[in-house]
């Protein structure tokens, strides 16, 4: 597997994540049960994972794991890694296995992915 594909993916992750937050704050405060209020965030955290679909999409040509793409894979690393953490947490604690547990599993699996770009295990 080439980082290539690793920075298509994830930007094709992210770009929905962004769409669905973007344009469908309201539907998921209600989904989640939380005050309408909350939508505002919902959207700032849609415009920065737009932000970062767009980096991964314009940098999936580059050699990711090299000295000049290695920002790029550190923030992708950290991103995944401390929210699929965050995430798995959440979801041991509940102890459902639903969307949350699928979430958690996708976000756990970009975070093993770009730990093997950072460390210099996927530079192709």
């Amino acid at each position: 597997m080439n980082s290539k594909l690793i920075m298509t993916s994830s930007a094709m992750f992210l770009g929905l994540a962004a769409i669905v937050f973007t344009f469908l704050p309201g539907e998921i405060v209600g989904f989640l049960g939380l005050e309408m209020g909350n939508t505002i965030i919902l959207q700032i955290l849609g415009a920065l994972y737009f932000g970062f679909a767009m980096v991964n999409w314009m940098g999936k040509s580059s050699l990711i794991g090299g000295i000049y793409g290695r920002p790029v894979a550190l923030g992708n690393f950290s991103h995944f890694a401390i929210a699929g953490i965050a995430l798995l947490k959440l979801v041991v604690k509940s102890q459902e296995f639903g969307g949350l547990a699928i979430l958690t599993i996708i976000y756990v699996i970009f975070a093993i992915l770009f730990s093997l770009v950072l460390f210099g295990k996927l530079l192709k």
